[in-house]
């Protein structure tokens, strides 16, 4: 029987990628799948405070070993932004097309278009908080490109790559992903537990 984890999270995309890469070395558990119905307001001012504060708030509700993490798209012409406030770029309850058309519009007429996606995934057991990052380069192409994926995917080109994250299968994106590397990260060390 597959060890119990709990990912701190209420985003079905996200919870899908990390099913795809932890599946075979655990049961990967959802906020939903233990019925708990609550959201950790993102009130820290960096990637690492967001996930530490989810993972150690869904902990001591469910007592599960529990991971969560934040992400961030980092804009170097936009000095770094939007960064922590990635999710709500565009306002409070916005859309990820809200958020990509914002972006589209800071962009225009910019020569500098390299920017990162990092993810943080903080892990907390009771007793112990652990922080894991993975970050992947890229740019900020012009139009939105593909339909895989979600968020900033569509006009996010990895380097090294011909394709946004959103024209990769989601095989590629996990083996290459800010998320991906984060999440190898954090199961490298789980394994070793």
């Amino acid at each position: 029987m597959k060890p119990k984890i709990l990912f701190g999270t209420n985003n079905q995309n996200k919870l899908q990628e990390i099913r795809q890469i932890l599946d075979e070395k655990y049961e990967v558990l959802s906020l939903k799948d233990l019925g708990k119905q609550m959201d950790v307001e993102e009130t820290e001012t960096t990637l690492e405070g967001n996930a530490i504060l989810k993972a150690t708030t869904y902990y001591h509700h469910t007592g599960i070993p529990c991971f969560a993490d934040d992400t961030g798209l980092e804009v170097e012409a936009l000095n770094g932004a939007p960064g922590v406030y990635s999710a709500r770029y565009a306002g409070e309850n916005c859309s990820y097309d809200d958020n990509v058309n914002k972006m589209l519009r800071e962009m225009i007429g910019k020569e500098n278009r390299k920017a990162q996606f990092r993810t943080v995934i903080a892990f907390y057991d009771g007793s112990q908080t652990l922080t894991f990052d993975g970050i992947v380069n890229g740019q900020i192409i012009q139009e939105r490109r593909g339909t895989n994926g979600f968020g900033y995917d569509p006009i996010f080109l990895p380097e090294g790559y011909q394709e946004t994250f959103a024209e990769l299968s989601s095989e590629v994106k996990n083996s290459i992903s800010h998320r991906g590397k984060a999440v190898r990260k954090f199961a490298e060390f789980i394994l070793q537990a």
